[in-house]
């Protein structure tokens, strides 16, 4: 698997595309902590390199990129992207990035914007956003504290950086061989799984012998002036129970441009557990069919920005609808079964 050092460090990464790939656009992809690229690989990088020219690249500190001691802030990733779109010769790309990979997007995209054609950003935090903890709590997180607490893990829900310090303390508890209990499963599933310890060992090894979590944790440099200015197409995904879904929020300020989507029902690692509804927005964006749709507002509805889903979705391996009122209906086998049933509901309803 070819390397290349960049601003003093060793960056591992992978290139796909099918064929002649001379007149494809790019999409880089950049995953979030205590993951790396195979995040993407299969799921979306497969199918993806249908149509895109791929590349996947393992951030400093994860995968088999070089662990050095500091070089870990937003700015200082965002730089090593730059140099990497650089050495491969990538005047202009497209991104696709979850969590802290969003906020390294972000850092490469506030100083070059015009090297980005499109931006998905799933379920990703910054530092303004975070500190909307201030005046409005996280819902699902009054669900989750007592399970915490149950299971004696000394955190609270309602910190900024909670998502973070979880996978730190759910990675000592694989590697001492404790049971992660089932409840908590969605919120670290990169550390469960046949590569869960070896992933927790690199990740607790990054956190506790380099200066990574002091410089993940300050201050991103993503200011709102400096997120306004951003003109090109985006997508913001975020999860239904997510505690980023309160930066999601502050987007919707930021960004009038912007389309937003809400994956139901769903956590911070949504990517890895809804791959097939989160593919199916990308895709649906990249062919416009947003630009086409998303300015649609209901009678009496603000014209401003929304968090928005379709009413037929997947999840928990079925398919489901929703109706006006937000009850879900089903499994049913398949999105045409769902949507059958939903379009007879909805004549009921009518007449």
């Amino acid at each position: 698997m070819p390397t290349v050092h960049v601003n003093g460090v060793k960056l591992n990464y992978l290139r796909l595309d099918e064929g002649d790939a001379s007149g494809r656009e790019d999409l880089v992809m950049i995953h979030g902590l205590a993951t790396n690229m195979a995040f993407w690989y299969f799921p979306y990088a497969v199918p993806l390199a249908k149509r895109f020219r791929i590349t996947l690249y393992d951030l400093r500190g994860h995968g088999r990129s070089e662990m050095p001691v500091s070089g870990y802030t937003p700015e200082e990733q965002g730089r090593d992207l730059a140099t990497l779109l650089d050495h491969l010769r990538i005047e202009k790309t497209h991104l696709m990035a979850h969590s802290f990979g969003g906020v390294v997007a972000l850092n490469l995209a506030c100083a070059q914007s015009d090297r980005v054609r499109s931006l998905v950003l799933a379920d990703s935090h910054f530092s303004a956003g975070r500190r909307v903890h201030a005046r409005a709590e996280w819902e699902f997180g009054r669900r989750v504290q007592p399970l915490l607490d149950r299971h004696g893990l000394d955190l609270d829900t309602q910190d900024p950086y909670f998502g973070p310090r979880l996978l730190l303390r759910v990675a000592e508890w694989q590697l001492q061989g404790r049971e992660i209990p089932g409840e908590l499963a969605e919120l670290v599933s990169p550390l469960l799984g046949r590569t869960g310890k070896r992933t927790a060992g690199e990740f607790l090894r990054l956190m506790r012998t380099t200066s990574a979590e002091r410089e993940m944790m300050a201050d991103d440099g993503l200011g709102v002036d400096r997120l306004r200015s951003l003109r090109f197409p985006i997508i913001a995904m975020y999860g239904d129970n997510s505690p980023a879904r309160l930066s999601g929020a502050e987007l919707l300020e930021i960004w009038p441009h912007a389309i937003f989507r809400r994956v139901r029902d769903a956590g911070h690692f949504f990517p890895t557990l809804r791959p097939r509804e989160v593919l199916a927005d990308c895709l649906r964006f990249w062919d416009g069919e947003f630009d086409r749709s998303h300015l649609r507002h209901r009678a009496g509805e603000s014209r401003r920005a929304w968090f928005r889903s379709d009413r037929v979705f997947a999840a928990d391996g079925g398919w489901f609808y929703t109706t006006r009122n937000e009850q879900r209906v089903g499994p049913f086998a398949s999105r045409e079964a769902a949507a059958h049933r939903l379009e007879h509901f909805l004549s009921e309803v009518t007449a």
